[in-house]
């Protein structure tokens, strides 16, 4: 397995830089970023760095990878934080300088479109954080949930061991962000119905990869990231979990079958499948029909597996990626997941 390394944490005081290398939605969407801005600030203590494209949609891939560039190179920074996700990070992957980020090595906060910028780390030998991203954990309206607030905090400041634990409530619709009124009140949420687990029969610890779904499908078809030698996934834990887009059962299942084919999915004794997003402006669903959605991904994954993993230990539903509250996985860290005793210890 590439080894990796935990790059040193920030403290509060310190400088933070805030990025956008997948789309730069703060100059259009700037209530939330704002909000995000602030919490870092006054409930994290932490003095925040904007670049050039930290607002501004339509940067180049270039203009982009040079902000992250003068992010990790700068040694006043302490700690990089994705404003929000996107859509075309992987154009910017070519033109990043490895070596440099290699030699400046810092904790790198984000997901959805950041699984490009993870699994470049993980290349790179960096231990990155699956999650925290400004607009939408820091920016959350009324107030951040407890739990991501927790996570972060954890994450963001300490080396540790953290324990996951399944969230008491959580959410999935949303509300328009151009709308002040949105920000006055925190989100609905509703009960939450805890974790799913599937050959629970054993411990297995490792080092974690994974992330958005449908991004490690873009990284499939551009030959991007993904090791040759896929000897190098023995071992770790997997992670996953899909974004509002909503893939259907079917393509989910296809992504992970183009895995299987390519020899990946098999190497994973753990998978950790993230509660799935089942609600969109575009498609917005009842509570019933967003459990039947749900329940045909978890079909589509566990067809899968049972064709390339089928002795592989998954938990289901756990708080990671697209949902709320949202938990900080380590990527590329010590992650064990103890099937006797149901429990996932992280270590940030």
């Amino acid at each position: 397995m590439t080894h990796l390394t935990y790059p040193p944490k920030p403290v509060p005081g310190d400088r933070v830089a805030v990025v956008s290398p997948a789309s730069g939605l703060p100059g259009i969407l700037p209530l939330p970023y704002e909000l995000g801005l602030d919490r870092l600030r006054t409930e994290f203590g932490l003095d925040v760095v904007e670049y050039p494209t930290t607002r501004k949609m339509g940067a180049t891939p270039q203009e982009r990878a040079d902000d992250l560039h003068a992010a990790f190179a700068d040694p006043t920074v302490k700690a990089v934080i994705a404003s929000i996700g996107g859509d075309d990070q992987i154009t910017v992957l070519p033109l990043l300088d490895r070596e440099l980020i290699r030699a400046h090595p810092k904790p790198f906060f984000g997901y959805s479109d950041n699984t490009n910028l993870h699994a470049f780390l993980w290349n790179t030998g960096v231990v990155s954080y699956h999650g925290g991203s400004v607009m939408c954990e820091f920016g959350r309206p009324g107030a951040m949930a407890p739990l991501s607030a927790e996570s972060l905090r954890a994450a963001l400041f300490t080396s540790g061991e953290y324990e996951l634990r399944p969230a008491d409530r959580w959410r999935d619709t949303s509300r328009d962000w151009r709308d002040p009124a949105t920000f006055d009140a925190e989100p609905e949420t509703r009960p939450g119905s805890g974790w799913t687990w599937l050959n629970a029969n054993r411990l297995v610890e490792g080092r974690s990869w994974g992330g958005c779904l449908e991004v490690l499908g873009m990284l499939l078809m551009a030959d991007r990231e993904i090791a040759r030698d896929t000897a190098v996934y023995d071992g770790a834990v997997l992670f996953l979990e899909t974004s509002e887009e909503m893939p259907s059962g079917e393509e989910v299942f296809r992504t992970l079958r183009s895995m299987g084919e390519r020899g990946v999915l098999q190497r994973f004794p753990a998978l950790l499948m993230g509660r799935p997003k089942t609600w969109s402006f575009e498609q917005p669903n009842s509570p019933e029909e967003g459990a039947r959605y749900a329940a045909e991904q978890r079909e589509a994954v566990l067809r899968a597996l049972k064709t390339y993993a089928p002795d592989a230990m998954v938990v289901f539903d756990v708080d990671l990626g697209h949902t709320d509250p949202q938990v900080v996985i380590p990527y590329g860290g010590t992650v064990r997941v103890d099937g006797p005793a149901r429990r996932i210890t992280v270590t940030y």
